[in-house]
């Protein structure tokens, strides 16, 4: 059915890459919006925009009612779904066709097929694709399910029938572990896709993770746009997407496409879709899934091809044939991808919250950024941490890889914390640039990367703080009349306090920390920069400073540093105190024990879930727990008291 203006029912750097293309191509375009994004740079790129709800993604983003009732406001007549929220939910996908607005997308009947691990694993055997030893069958209690996973021998995977990127999916290696990796499964598949359906697969140990790009057309036309390499993983969740894959042959290519068109072909696929596979060590593959939306990793695949999907995407649910047939396409090069999220790897990789001071992504030729952020916002609570998406394009695999840790190292996001340097580690490890990888390759080689610990900064870095710092405070005087004044400089960097001498004459800074001295000459502090000597060497780093709180773009990261020169001494906080916290924005969704229930050191208390991952939260002290602050359901802040133990 023809359609001349289309509404994206999602939000961030997605909504804004549908939105780029819709418009090239000639289309008016629609935003939502939540509370929270009233001011989102999705809602400032789109032609008009729609407010439909709170903040809450079941309030909002989740709630077809308010997005229909939106394309009906607009008299919007097409939807693109993007990724996650309701791009795999069949209801939307009927509710958009009951109201006569085209999906952009397959239809109902074919999503709900294979946004089924179990129906679809069903189906692939059917028709023929290599699947996974395993139990996809309906007999779904937790006793039934645990006999059916010690048949099929350990180790095996515990993955929510209706999930995706990692949760409630759980690697199990031997039977004490599975009661609790069963019930842990299902209680996060309940909450992230409300089912606790779950399959049972046999684990097939450090296998690379394959995923081929299919489209198909209203005429019955397949193709297979070749293949994604997704090894590279944290928890199930990709860190590092690639094009080609690097140890595809012709053959292995041929084979694995083939069996995507043909797993497409059996749900009369229409759209884009991606099939993914499991590559063993030996060159046999195995059906994982298949997800029948745009993925979030899109882009490597149309910089080798020279194609832009979301184009094929619109010009496919307008009823046109595929642009392309098979023979016709090519591959061309090597892209890889890697997404920048606020979350703190020095902390086990806990979503961020918070104000963003400074984004700036990175400029260079035949690097591709696609994001959703305003030089200055906020990371909120409610929804995914991803910041954005930062693609490389090289002639070979060794270019595209050192220009994509240039990029990443380029970008500046200051004011949260994120995993920007831990990316530019993994892409710098020699085994990613020898492409020797597998899904356990981070598991194996980055639990002692120095991103994932707290660093102290060096002198230089504390030279560069306390020449930004004298811009603002009483010594800024000397600093400009070059009147050499020693001052002692008080500054806080993570948990340590760091006391300094510091002397500034002219252009120079010296800084003294016990019987350690440097001098740094600054050549120029801009409102975003400073550029300074030390040994001879000239540098720069990027800052913000808000106040007393300075952030620099350093090797190690997001660094904040406080000036606590003047401030009152702070009240010491007991470890151990039985006053239980939580360690970031979220939600309570699981509270384990009651009032008066005797508990011990480690035992987890509760549930929190942020940005859709939980975090269990466990006492730190043996006890009686005297009172329960929060309850089920409740939204809290980032340190709010939640228990108290005594």
């Amino acid at each position: 059915m023809a359609f001349s203006k289309v509404l994206v029912a999602n939000r961030g750097e997605i909504a804004v890459r549908v939105m780029q293309t819709a418009k090239a191509m000639g289309y008016q375009t629609v935003a939502v919006y939540s509370d929270a994004d009233k001011n989102a740079r999705h809602v400032q790129v789109a032609d008009e925009a729609v407010h439909i709800g709170a903040s809450k993604v079941s309030e909002s983003y989740l709630s077809i009612a308010n997005i229909v009732e939106a394309c009906k406001k607009t008299g919007a007549d097409a939807v693109h779904p993007g990724y996650g929220f309701l791009s795999e939910n069949t209801d939307f996908a009927q509710a958009c066709s009951d109201n006569g607005i085209t999906f952009i997308g397959p239809n109902a009947a074919a999503i709900h097929l294979m946004g089924s691990k179990r129906l679809s694993k069903i189906a692939m055997i059917e028709a023929g694709v290599p699947c996974v030893p395993g139990y996809e069958g309906d007999q779904q209690d937790i006793e039934y399910l645990a006999e059916q996973a010690k048949k099929i021998g350990f180790p095996v995977m515990v993955k929510a029938s209706a999930g995706g990127g990692g949760r409630g999916m759980r690697l199990v290696h031997q039977v004490s572990e599975l009661l609790e990796a069963l019930k842990t499964a299902r209680s996060e598949a309940e909450n992230a896709f409300g089912s606790g359906e779950l399959i049972i697969e046999k684990a097939v140990i450090a296998p690379r993770h394959v995923e081929i790009q299919v489209f198909g057309d209203t005429h019955g036309n397949y193709v297979y746009l070749f293949e994604r390499d997704c090894s590279i993983q944290r928890r199930h969740q990709k860190v590092v997407e690639e094009a080609p894959c690097p140890v595809m042959t012709s053959e292995l290519r041929q084979k694995m496409g083939e069996a995507a068109v043909a797993a497409a072909r059996s749900c009369d696929y229409v759209g884009a879709g991606t099939v993914e596979f499991l590559l063993d060590q030996s060159g046999e593959f195995y059906f994982l899934e298949m997800n029948t939306r745009l993925q979030v990793e899109h882009p490597v695949t149309e910089m080798v091809t020279g194609l832009d999907l979301v184009e094929w995407q619109l010009r496919v649910a307008n009823g046109e044939v595929l642009p392309l047939k098979q023979h016709q396409l090519t591959l061309n090069g090597h892209a890889i991808e890697v997404r920048l999220y606020a979350e703190d790897p020095r902390q086990d990789f806990l979503p961020q919250t918070g104000k963003v001071l400074r984004w700036q992504p990175a400029h260079l030729p035949n690097v591709r950024i696609d994001h959703g952020m305003l030089p200055q916002g906020e990371i909120s609570p409610y929804y995914d941490p991803m910041v954005a998406k930062v693609i490389a394009y090289g002639k070979t695999r060794q270019d595209a890889i050192r220009l994509l840790a240039r990029a990443v190292e380029d970008c500046v996001l200051l004011g949260v914390n994120s995993n920007k340097q831990f990316l530019v580690n993994v892409l710098r490890h020699p085994i990613i640039i020898a492409g020797d990888t597998n899904t356990a390759f981070i598991q194996q080689y980055f639990q002692d990367d120095i991103s994932l610990h707290q660093c102290v900064p060096n002198l230089e870095i504390f030279a560069v703080s306390a020449a930004l710092f004298t811009q603002t405070n009483l010594a800024k005087s000397a600093f400009q009349t070059g009147i050499k004044i020693p001052f002692p400089l008080k500054l806080r960097c993570a948990d340590q306090h760091i006391s300094l001498r510091v002397q500034t004459e002219h252009d120079q800074v010296t800084v003294s920390l016990c019987d350690q001295q440097i001098l740094i000459y600054i050549h120029e502090i801009n409102a975003t920069q400073i550029i300074y000597h030390v040994d001879g060497v000239r540098r720069k780093l990027d800052y913000v400073l808000d106040q007393n709180q300075l952030y620099l773009d350093t090797d190690n990261g997001n660094l904040l540093i406080e000036n606590t020169t003047y401030a009152a001494p702070e009240a010491v906080e007991v470890i151990g105190d039985g006053k239980i916290r939580a360690p970031m924005d979220g939600a309570i969704v699981n509270l384990l024990v009651n009032v008066g229930d005797q508990v011990v050191k480690g035992q987890t208390l509760l549930v929190l879930e942020a940005m859709k991952i939980q975090q269990q939260i466990k006492s730190d002290v043996d006890g009686v727990v005297e009172s329960l602050v929060g309850q089920v359901g409740q939204q809290v802040k980032k340190r709010q008291h939640l228990l108290n133990i005594r």
